[in-house]
């Protein structure tokens, strides 16, 4: 694309790699020139707090607003209800109501450390779609929302074609959601004048939907803008670690798990994630990815630093770095690893070893643990831990132990 934007917020995207397609970059960038443009992103409430796997979404809401335009993060209550089926091989499961207030008052911590919220100008609005899903009625929904959608043409969207093509079940409940999707950006541009729905590329057509059909009711020209999808450069999805999804909420993934996850990047992944994820120019990114060796190392420490200082602030990113370096360079324990801490209840006569390992999260299974052990790739206090069947009872716990599996990933089992 040989586009050459005049607005600073296109401009970032496009420097920072943020960019996958948009509907009209010249029309975009015209109405981000002229004045302050409201933008948003759906999120579903499917869970208590969004993972790294959204951190790209929540960053180019948070360059919208360093920009000088008003972003919108619009929660799901509606269609949580439903589920979205993008490139899914299932049905989600359907949460209560209760669940999904519940979910959204947890992701409400989660923006709350990227997006300043407030009645200025500029200031971020958080919206629920249930404000105007959940008192349509059905009849007058279909006469004039639904006679504007083509059949033919939403069978042909990629994410209805993967599912059919593999000849897995998609439910008329899933297929309602791009209906109800589109009819998000219909309303947030009819009530709060939004211009620019924003998305992951697997989102491209449900926001054409949502544009065509504003066309189609209000006669307005609104805009769409997609990031590529990420997985990292293993082929890992973006947001994954080896024990699970890496929380942005302190409480399902303490600060020290989390700046982990980003010092153990892989090296031809660092340059990239410095620029989608941290504030350094681009030139500083651009250097530190392109260093070799060892020196790549202080690139990931930096990274690690500039993210985790983002969401948790610039103190618990020191703390994880000091107690990275007592871990790792002095073979210490530190005061900020994860803690598995059981009662004398949990503990009994004795637990095994490959239990606690699971326990604390350095396995996904008891098999995954043996395995562990068996290739020489578990250790109990810094030291090879070679018996599988080792009973840890309450005089090994006296003091607190260290349990590693690999090089990186260490956690502590104590006693309450």
């Amino acid at each position: 694309m040989t586009y050459h934007p005049k607005s600073e917020f296109v401009t970032v995207m496009m420097q920072r790699g943020f960019l996958a397609d948009c509907t009209d970059y010249q029309g975009l960038d015209e109405a981000l020139s002229k004045g302050v443009v409201p933008a948003y992103i759906g999120f579903d409430a499917t869970a208590s707090s969004l993972h790294v796997g959204s951190l790209i979404q929540i960053m180019m809401l948070r360059w919208l607003q360093k920009t000088g335009h008003k972003p919108i993060t619009l929660m799901g209550g509606g269609t949580t209800k439903v589920g979205d089926p993008s490139f899914r091989a299932d049905e989600r499961p359907l949460l209560s109501p209760d669940q999904i207030d519940a979910n959204i008052t947890g992701i409400q911590k989660d923006f709350a450390a990227y997006l300043t919220y407030d009645d200025s100008q500029t200031g971020a609005m958080m919206i629920n779609n249930a404000e105007w899903l959940d008192g349509l009625n059905y009849l007058d929904f279909l006469r004039d929302i639904g006679r504007h959608f083509s059949i033919n043409r939403m069978l042909s969207f990629e994410s209805v074609k993967s599912r059919l093509d593999r000849e897995q079940s998609l439910s008329f409940l899933e297929f309602n959601y791009m209906i109800l999707q589109a009819y998000d950006f219909l309303e947030l541009n009819r009530r709060y004048g939004c211009l620019l729905q924003m998305g992951g590329s697997d989102q491209w057509g449900n926001i054409v939907n949502g544009i065509d059909l504003t066309r189609r009711v209000l006669d307005h020209e609104i805009f769409g803008l997609t990031s590529p999808l990420l997985t990292t450069s293993d082929g890992r999805k973006m947001g994954k670690s080896q024990s699970g999804a890496v929380w942005l909420n302190a409480d399902l993934c303490s600060p020290y798990e989390f700046w982990q996850f980003w010092r153990n990047t892989t090296d031809a992944d660092t340059g990239r994630f410095l620029k989608l994820y941290t504030e350094l120019p681009v030139a500083e990114c651009d250097r530190l990815g392109a260093l070799a060796g060892s020196e790549i190392n202080a690139a990931k420490i930096i990274l690690a630093n500039e993210v985790t200082t983002l969401l948790h602030g610039a103190a618990a990113a020191a703390a994880a770095e000091a107690t990275a370096r007592e871990v790792f360079e002095k073979g210490g324990i530190g005061d900020d690893l994860p803690t598995l801490t059981l009662s004398a209840g949990d503990l009994g006569d004795g637990v095994s070893i490959v239990q606690l390992i699971v326990k604390a999260g350095l396995a996904g299974s008891g098999k995954e643990a043996k395995r562990l052990i068996a290739e020489n790739g578990a250790k109990l206090n810094d030291e090879p831990l070679s018996n599988a069947g080792l009973m840890v009872d309450a005089g090994m716990l006296a003091t607190p132990i260290k349990l590693s599996a690999g090089k990186k990933r260490h956690a502590l089992v104590q006693l309450g």
